[in-house]
């Protein structure tokens, strides 16, 4: 079937961005069930009805990536970077994990409220002064996140006094190990506020105003958007979102690891946000290709520890991963192997003038 006889979605389908990362999500799938047939066995636990599976598995482990990535695509958007997301999730955990542990309630749900409520709201204040910085101080935001990115663990360690601090409360622990309708509750919180955010930005002006303030500050600012308060609310946006992985990671544990807990997910974050389809140079975004990102991103890691791949090695496995999907992403490598499959036509010979005038 030639090209021009396709179905016009197919067409626009095989054009997305994030179609090349459900096309990576399904090759690695492959390739774990060529190790193990198994692999993508969902089962019941007969002890309390939840689904068991290494599916879910990765949908668990994808939720902060997800959260991450939705917020980064926001600032992405602007034309800026966040580099600070890992270490807000650092101090967004230890403050949960240092105040139930000063509160003492293993039971209580108002304990639990307090801390989500506490740890998100500090996240927006981290958020909001990167905002400043960027929008009113007028710092690259490469640097000025750069600043909160190796501060903010310093603040964390300050806040649970340089200790990994450990809690325990059962509701708080329900948000990142609880089930609902057998599925992950960390998950399906994911996903609500990605299809929140997503009916934020999509349904109201806000996202062409994102996304007309990275395409070209000055001339929005000409048509009448103000390019400060969109620039400090994206900013903020991305620091509570950083706030709620950071809960989704010490939730599971219960523990903040101030070196660990989200050591380098701004990388994962920012490689979501790539496979989605969106221009680092700002002015174009896509929630749900950076949904698709964060779920390839999971897959990827789990993809490498169940290979067995040595940890000296993961890095260049990852790397060739992503560099082959960012290359089927490229309109032009498609296009030059359109061009190498298409074969030319015969040309038509000419009429010999000479013979036209003999014959008349």
């Amino acid at each position: 079937m030639s090209a021009s006889s396709r179905p016009a979605w197919w067409r626009e389908l095989i054009h997305r961005p994030f179609f090349w990362g459900i096309v990576a999500i399904a090759a690695l799938l492959a390739l774990n069930v060529i190790k193990d047939p198994g692999y993508l066995a969902i089962s019941v636990n007969p002890a309390n009805g939840n689904l068991v599976g290494n599916l879910i598995d990765i949908l668990r482990y994808a939720a902060p990536i997800m959260m991450i990535a939705i917020g980064m695509s926001l600032v992405i958007a602007t034309g800026g970077i966040d580099l600070s997301v890992g270490s807000v999730m650092a101090v967004a955990g230890a403050t949960s994990m240092q105040f139930l542990n000063a509160a003492g309630a293993p039971t209580s749900v108002g304990a639990a409220l307090a801390a989500v409520g506490l740890s998100v709201a500090i996240a927006g204040v981290l958020g909001a002064v990167n905002g400043v910085l960027v929008a009113y101080v007028g710092l690259q935001p490469f640097i000025a996140t750069l600043v909160l990115m190796m501060a903010g663990r310093g603040i964390a360690k300050v806040i649970t006094g340089g200790q990994n601090t450990s809690a325990t409360n059962d509701p708080f622990r329900w948000i990142a190990n609880g089930y609902v309708l057998g599925f992950p509750v960390i998950f399906l919180l994911a996903v609500v506020i990605v299809l929140i955010v997503a009916w934020v930005v999509r349904r109201s002006a806000l996202g062409l105003m994102i996304e007309a303030i990275g395409i070209n500050p000055r001339a929005s600012r000409m048509a009448g958007i103000r390019p400060k308060g969109l620039l400090l609310t994206a900013y903020i946006l991305s620091g509570v979102l950083a706030g709620i992985a950071g809960l989704m990671s010490v939730g599971s544990v219960m523990t903040v690891d101030i070196s660990r807990t989200g050591n380098q997910l701004e990388l994962d974050a920012i490689l979501a946000v790539v496979i989605g389809g969106a221009s680092l140079a700002g002015g174009k975004f896509s929630l749900a290709g950076a949904f698709v990102g964060a779920l390839m991103i999971a897959t990827l890691d789990k993809t490498v520890l169940f290979l067995g791949i040595s940890s000296s090695a993961t890095p260049a496995f990852k790397a060739i991963v992503i560099v082959v999907l960012c290359l089927l992403q490229s309109s032009r490598v498609r296009g030059w192997f359109g061009r190498r499959r298409a074969t030319p036509s015969a040309p038509v010979p000419a009429a010999s003038p000479v013979k036209e005038e003999v014959a008349a």
